[in-house]
C-alpha cells in the first residue's frame, strides 16, 4: 500500500507538474502582451523589461481615435465573423441531423467527403476561390469574406453537428412523433435542445477561425472589408514596429475570444466531452 501510495503520489507530482508548464507556456504570452499594451513606448523598449510600470492607453487611443481608426476593421471583422458562424451552424443542424437519421448507400463515404475538404489547406483553395470572386465581384466585401469564411467553417460544423446528433437516442424523437409530433417538431423541440452544448461548441470553434482568420482576409478583402489581423500586419513596416499598438491589437483579437469562452466554458466542456461521456 506504500508503494502503490508513493507512485500515486508521484504520479499526481508529473501531472500537476506537465499542467502548470502547459498553463505557464500558454498564459505567460498573452499575459505579457496585455501587460505591454498598457506600457509607455520608453517602458516597452526599455533594455531591462519592466513589471512595475505607470499604466498608459495611449496605445489604445491611437488605435481607436487616430486618423486610421481600428473601429472599421473591428467592424468588418464582427460582421464577417458573426454572420459567418451563424450561417455555419444553422445549416450545420439540418445537415447534421439529416446525416445522423437517414440511412442509404454510401453515407459514410458522403461524411468522409464532407470533413475531406476540411483537411485541405487553405493554399489550395486560395487561388479557386479568388478567381471565382473575382467573376462573381465578391472581392473587397464583407460577404465575400463570409462565403470565404463558410467554405471552411461549414464542412467543419457539419462533422461535428453529426456526431453530436447520432450520439442522441433516436427514441427520443420517435417518442414524440408517436405524442403526434411531426418530424421537424421533433427536430425542433426535442432534439435540438438536447444538444445545446454541441451547437455551443460549433460556434465557438467557427467563431474563433472566422475572427482570427488572416490569410482569407489577406487576399479577398480590400480598403472597406479589411478586418483586425490585416490591421495588425500593417503596422510591420520597412520602417519599423510599432510595438505598443501591436500588442494593443494582440489585446483587441484576444481578449473577446477568451470572454466569450469563459462565458460559454460549462457548455463548451460539456460540448467537446459529450462523445467521450457517451461512448464510456
Amino acid at each position: 500500500m506504500t508503494k502503490r501510495g508513493g507512485r500515486t503520489w508521484a504520479r499526481q507530482v508529473v501531472l500537476y507538474g506537465l499542467l502548470a508548464l502547459a498553463l505557464i507556456w500558454t498564459l505567460v504570452p498573452i499575459v505579457w502582451m496585455v501587460l505591454s499594451s498598457f506600457k509607455s513606448a520608453d517602458d516597452l523598449l526599455a533594455t531591462t523589461p519592466k513589471v512595475v510600470f505607470a499604466p498608459t492607453f495611449e496605445h489604445y487611443k491611437g488605435l481607436f481615435l487616430g486618423g486610421n481608426s481600428l473601429w472599421g476593421y473591428v467592424k468588418n471583422s464582427l460582421l464577417a465573423s458573426g454572420i459567418s458562424t451563424i450561417i455555419s451552424v444553422a445549416l450545420a443542424c439540418l445537415a447534421g441531423y439529416g446525416l445522423a437519421r437517414s440511412h442509404f448507400r454510401g453515407k459514410q463515404h458522403l461524411s468522409f467527403w464532407i470533413i475531406s475538404t476540411r483537411m485541405a489547406p487553405i493554399a489550395a483553395v486560395i487561388v479557386p476561390l479568388y478567381m471565382i470572386f473575382r467573376t462573381l465581384n465578391l472581392l473587397d466585401s464583407i460577404a465575400g469574406l463570409i462565403i470565404a469564411y463558410l467554405t471552411f467553417n461549414l464542412p467543419f460544423a457539419i462533422w461535428l453537428m453529426n456526431a453530436f446528433f447520432a450520439d442522441l437516442p433516436v427514441s427520443l424523437e420517435e417518442a414524440a412523433m408517436i405524442d403526434g409530433a411531426t418530424r421537424f417538431q421533433a427536430f425542433w423541440r426535442v432534439a435540438l435542445p438536447l444538444v445545446t452544448p454541441g451547437i455551443v461548441t460549433t460556434a465557438i470553434l467557427c467563431l474563433i477561425f472566422s475572427w482570427n482568420d488572416y490569410a482569407f482576409a489577406q487576399t479577398f478583402s480590400g480598403p472597406s472589408s479589411q478586418t483586425i489581423p490585416i490591421a495588425a500586419a500593417q503596422l510591420l513596416t520597412q520602417t519599423g514596429i510599432d510595438w505598443g499598438k501591436l500588442t494593443a491589437i494582440g489585446t483587441v483579437v484576444v481578449l473577446p475570444m477568451v470572454v466569450v469562452g469563459l462565458a460559454v466554458r460549462r457548455w463548451l466542456v460539456r460540448g467537446l466531452t459529450l462523445g467521450a461521456v457517451k461512448g464510456e
